[in-house]
């Protein structure tokens, strides 16, 4: 798109592609480097951190919303010439999304130095690097009209998690955040939306590239995917060994006695015997 020509990182694919490898290979070493050192604590550096991305996601948010208000932008299917300066004004936001994305490298290069390795993923590196990328094909061909949609809502999104992460570094603050798994289901409820919306120009279409639509809806129903299996394993998770054995008692009852007086009794009884 000539309108986004000049734009920091987006002439050349190189930077992306070579920022992206960095991120990969600073997770492999990092591991490597930290694997018989203690974990840093970083706590003064992840509030900074969370505080300012939960500002910049608010920023986008805010922006965007004004943005697509004032070029009177079509919530069903919107193409990308149609809204003039307001495009120009949307491209520019979400230059700001696509950047923010190489900044979120950041949380696993913290969780990285903090061994807080069960949190690396394969979704979090999976959805991390592939949305930087994809987010630089994004700005240089489709950088407003209907791409508008997504990070409108990732950006709210943001704001909560962000906000979350940075209460959660303040041992005080953690007793209070109860909501974890509500922003998982939010992140879902996103996704879903994004494919509905999407969808929604492929069925009554207004000149925005199919073929994006589709690649998009696609992309997101991958994350749809991993984000449920992920819920499932961490909030589902199915009763341990030691909390089935712990029967109710009530489950227990023989006799009008509980099996652990027969258990007591017999060896006692045994104690007994042996004397």
């Amino acid at each position: 798109d000539a309108r986004v020509r000049g734009w920091f990182l987006l002439d050349s694919y190189l930077p992306t592609f070579f920022l992206t490898g960095a991120y990969l290979l600073c997770i492999w070493l990092g591991n490597k480097f930290m694997k018989n050192r203690p974990p840093f604590s970083l706590r003064p550096h992840l509030i900074v951190y969370n505080l300012g991305i939960t500002l910049l996601s608010f920023y986008m948010l805010v922006e965007l919303i004004l943005a697509t208000w004032e070029g009177g932008y079509n919530l069903q299917c919107q193409n990308l010439h149609s809204a003039g300066e307001a495009d120009i004004r949307v491209a520019k936001v979400l230059w700001w999304y696509y950047f923010s994305k190489v900044i979120e490298f950041m949380d696993t290069i913290f969780f990285v130095l903090r061994k807080k390795s069960s949190q690396i993923t394969f979704l979090h590196v999976y959805h991390h690097a592939t949305m930087f990328n994809i987010w630089w094909c994004v700005l240089n061909w489709i950088p407003c009209g209907q791409s508008f949609f997504g990070p409108t809502l990732n950006s709210f999104i943001h704001v909560l998690m962000y906000s979350y992460y940075g209460l959660s570094v303040i041992p005080s603050m953690r007793k209070y955040l109860w909501w974890k798994k509500y922003l998982t289901q939010a992140q879902l409820i996103q996704f879903l939306l994004t494919i509905v919306h999407t969808l929604s120009a492929a069925v009554k279409p207004c000149g925005f590239p199919f073929g994006c639509l589709m690649f998009q809806s696609s992309y997101m129903a991958t994350l749809v995917i991993l984000f449920i299996n992920f819920y499932i394993k961490t909030y589902r998770k199915a009763p341990s060994r030691t909390a089935v054995k712990e029967t109710p008692v009530t489950r227990e009852i023989k006799n009008g006695f509980h099996k652990d007086y027969f258990a007591a009794a017999n060896g006692l009884q045994n104690n007994k015997k042996a004397q």
